[in-house]
């Protein structure tokens, strides 16, 4: 892959992003060590002021914890409401403190999700774009929706014709849309992210069907749009991307640059606990499941062995509220409710999670589908455990590996000059 080149604007980057996975699983350090590389790295403004709280100490969460407690009995949660001014705080500070640390010639976007509707979809969106804008940050990837408000909720900011910004599609249909409503506003995107069937977390598939598509035709339908409307958009897919050989195989074919993730779950700047990186190393493909457990509406593919699936846990909206509609609704609330009513001692709720309480804590345990072979990445030590890698190990091998090879790391407990070759 190091003999390609994704131009953005301006600037040439090595043709790697870092999908940006929330709740601060692609960390910053993660995100920076990326940019340091010369690459894209991606964090996320999903639950920010949580993610704030943990790293700057702040207290967001438990502020508007006080300020609705007396309705947490409440099964209505309409009057939950975000203060705005401390959404903005939350996220200029996140944004700003990763930018003052970045190096290199690479880039740090951030990914912004339409689906975190947080009871006031259209302005906390917008009070998380324009922050993040405000913090400057390098890029803006819009996901988890069509975006078809977006632009207008960031025309007016005056880096709207600076700042990178793109889309997140999983299909043609949902491409021209947004493209139709962006041209209104004279602001293409300035790269188009086509995420398959084989990705992690939210899918932009049925839960049934999504075994039927595949990325390679998602992508080359819509570079041929792209090519007869006389559109120069770089394409990025996204989903399944393994091994560097993957990512030249879609390069060769027309793309710009691709998108990876599931390989940097593993790393030692990866936000998730030691124990769950251990659990993706020795998952086995028959762990790997698409449920339909999101309160979103979106399927979304995880490790049957994550330890919320299947909980009753008592929504916290007070606190968090992230997934609740323009109405105050929750699909996991009305889930939540209705077994309560059976029985309100033991109480276990199978067709939906609290994505925040359960995100927030590590709890559901999101995946691409090709996390079964995370465990030929790297060695399993003598104690039982496997060795995590470095950030830079992985992002390295996906650029200068040949032949689907995977670049081993030094064993830590052996000679340290030793390193093997694998087969992907």
């Amino acid at each position: 892959m190091n003999d390609f080149r994704l131009k953005l604007g301006e600037k040439e980057y090595v043709p790697i992003f870092v999908g940006g996975m929330g709740v601060d699983i692609s960390t910053a350090e993660l995100a920076l060590e990326v940019a340091r590389l010369g690459g894209i790295g991606h964090i996320s403004d999903a639950m920010v002021p949580t993610v704030s709280d943990r790293r700057f100490k702040t207290n967001y969460v438990q502020e508007k914890q006080k300020k609705y407690k007396f309705n947490i009995g409440n099964v209505d949660k309409s009057i939950v409401q975000f203060d705005l001014q401390r959404l903005a705080e939350a996220q200029k500070l996140f944004v700003s403190r990763t930018m003052s640390s970045k190096k290199g010639d690479g880039a740090i976007f951030i990914n912004c999700m339409e689906k975190l509707t947080m009871n006031s979809p259209r302005n906390t969106l917008q009070t998380r774009l324009i922050a993040a804008m405000d913090a400057g940050i390098d890029g803006i990837t819009l996901s988890a929706g069509l975006h078809l408000g977006s632009m207008e909720l960031m025309k007016d900011h005056p880096r709207f014709h600076d700042v990178m910004i793109g889309v997140i599609v999983s299909s043609l249909r949902a491409l021209r849309p947004f493209l139709k409503r962006a041209a209104k506003f004279k602001r293409l995107p300035d790269y188009i992210t086509v995420e398959g069937p084989m990705a992690g977390g939210h899918l932009g598939f049925g839960a049934d069907d999504w075994h039927e598509y595949n990325l390679k035709s998602i992508v080359n339908e819509i570079l041929d749009y792209l090519n007869q409307n006389d559109l120069d958009i770089p394409v990025i897919p996204a989903g399944g991307i393994f091994t560097g050989s993957d990512g030249v195989e879609y390069l060769e074919s027309g793309a710009s640059a691709v998108q990876v993730a599931t390989r940097f779950t593993v790393t030692e700047e990866c936000g998730l606990p030691e124990k769950t990186k251990q659990s993706y190393l020795e998952a086995v493909e028959e762990d790997i499941v698409v449920n339909t457990i999101s309160p979103t509406g979106y399927p979304m593919r995880m490790l049957k062995q994550s330890p919320g699936i299947g909980t009753g846990i008592r929504p916290n909206c007070e606190a968090f509220g992230y997934i609740l509609d323009s109405n105050g609704n929750c699909q996991y609330v009305d889930a939540y409710n209705r077994e309560f009513e059976k029985n309100s001692k033991n109480i276990s709720v199978e067709d939906k999670t609290c994505l925040c309480t359960q995100f927030r804590n590590f709890k559901i345990w999101t995946c691409g589908h090709n996390v079964y072979r995370l465990k030929d990445t790297t060695h399993k030590l003598e104690e039982g455990k496997y060795q995590l890698l470095r950030a830079e190990e992985v992002f390295k091998d996906y650029q200068f590996s040949k032949d689907h090879m995977i670049k081993l790391p030094e064993r830590k407990n052996s000679n340290a000059s030793e390193i093997s070759l694998a087969a992907a």
